[in-house]
């Protein structure tokens, strides 16, 4: 038996590896989130090649505002003849820029189209920090304003990344020089990447149509992977088109688009405080502005607006947290679409669903409780559920084709369709979201250490 002036020195010297380990730890886990952690398994091969827009020039720097070594900060210009349109979270804890650009948008509604910019940042998002937080968007918009030669009203701001913390507006003020000599119509990707906190890679998508025999592009870019839930967007997103269109008809596009893409989406049910969702267009494409919303001229650019906040809204998804599965899922049969939509988000939002799918499980059951958990009407007796092209379950019970064994061979895929149809009505949803992992907890434990 060890004395006790012995088990007094090997304690000590077990504390004192103990102390040596757990700084090896906390500088290994320093070096993984410099480097960067893994990137989704459902990310794009590469940042999409994005139709340059014209009267559309963007930059980024390196600021410090939170980061070090990376782009933080990211600048657009947009020419003169410029209109804006925008959707924002409906958060009653929004963010400082959030509240300045919904003020912002109001007062241009009904302003000529002019030079407009839009400055963002990463890191910090600048919500619950009070009168410090509006004077930090304002004396950022000041010094925008005075770098390109605008009115500061005509600067849009949007910051995203850690809650409560004053924003450092000199560092952003610091870099407005250099990202104004930066400005280029190449930048899309850097600008991207500037914006992104736990996100795995940048997300971008571009598409374009004619309109009256003129060539329009629309192109842009999105951050979002945590705290993802549909209550406008909960993410940033920029997007920008050469259309010439009025700023109602623009506005009216953006909102409805929205609550077929963005507001169709979730990660974990978390609803942000800095959504923000901005698109631009130039008017610069040779082409009579589009003065209404129900028109034939519209309907071309709200295919192509649409395709774009789809593709963005998907790739949101599919860096969701933690993510290795993107599962679309459409309800039918229901009372209205709304009723469709609240029972596709139901199903998207169990955790006890996106577990089975982050487990390759193909326990429909959970499908079911989230249906009856929903609060929306549903005739158990015609209730039917469907993994990809096969049944389920039909006539309120098992398919009588159904075997588990295929079930779990269609789990395994990395893209899921589910469909659920409840037997009541003509209403219809399809809503998108992704499993929930272990991966999930360790990016959201230590996002602030």
């Amino acid at each position: 038996m060890s004395s006790p002036e012995e088990n007094a020195a090997l304690a000590a010297e077990l504390a004192e590896k103990e102390a040596a380990a757990r700084a090896l730890a906390a500088e290994i886990a320093a070096l993984r989130k410099r480097l960067g952690g893994p990137v989704s398994p459902l990310a794009p091969a590469r940042f999409p090649a994005l139709a340059p827009v014209a009267g559309v020039t963007l930059a980024a720097d390196a600021a410090g505002v939170r980061y070090k070594g990376r782009d933080d900060v990211m600048l657009v210009r947009l020419e003169a003849g410029s209109v804006l349109a925008g959707t924002f979270t409906r958060s009653s804890t929004r963010a400082a820029p959030v509240l300045w650009c919904e003020a912002r948008l109001a007062a241009l509604a009904t302003a000529a189209p002019a030079p407009r910019a839009i400055v963002v940042n990463s890191g910090n998002a600048n919500a619950f920090t009070g009168a410090a937080g509006t004077e930090a968007v304002e004396r950022v918009a000041r010094a925008t304003a005075d770098a390109l030669g605008l009115a500061p009203g005509d600067v849009m701001m949007a910051s995203t990344g850690v809650i409560g913390e004053p924003l450092p507006a000199e560092r952003i003020e610091a870099s407005l020089s250099r990202l104004a000599a930066g400005l280029s119509t190449e930048t899309w990707e850097r600008a991207a990447r500037a914006i992104m906190t736990t996100d795995t890679f940048p997300k971008g998508a571009t598409a374009t149509v004619e309109i009256g025999g003129t060539p329009v592009t629309v192109s842009g870019f999105a951050k979002g992977s945590g705290m993802i839930a549909p209550d406008m967007a909960t993410m940033l997103v920029f997007i920008f088109t050469d259309a010439a269109v009025r700023p109602p008809v623009l506005q009216a596009l953006v909102s409805a688009l929205t609550e077929q893409t963005f507001n169709a989406i979730t990660v974990d049910s978390d609803t942000s405080t800095s959504d923000t969702l901005i698109v631009g267009a130039t008017g610069q494409a040779p082409m009579a502005p589009i003065e209404r919303a129900e028109s034939p001229e519209a309907d071309l650019l709200r295919g192509a607006l649409g395709t774009v906040m789809r593709d963005l809204a998907i790739q949101v998804v599919k860096d969701g947290e933690g993510a290795t599965k993107l599962a679309e899922i459409t309800v039918t049969g229901a009372e209205s679409d709304r009723a469709a939509r609240k029972v596709g988000l139901a199903i998207a939002n169990s955790p006890l669903v996106k577990t089975a799918l982050a487990g390759e499980d193909p326990n429909w059951g959970r499908i079911v409780m989230a249906v009856g958990k929903s609060g929306e009407k549903a005739d158990r007796d015609r209730l039917s559920i469907r993994f990809g092209d096969i049944p389920v379950a039909e006539a309120g019970w098992v398919a009588p084709a159904y075997s588990e064994a295929a079930g779990a061979a269609y789990m395994r895929r990395q893209e899921l369709e589910i469909g659920v149809d409840l037997g009541v009505g003509p209403g219809r949803a399809t809503v998108w979201t992704c499993d929930l992992t272990k991966r999930y907890v360790e990016i959201n434990a230590d996002y602030r250490s």
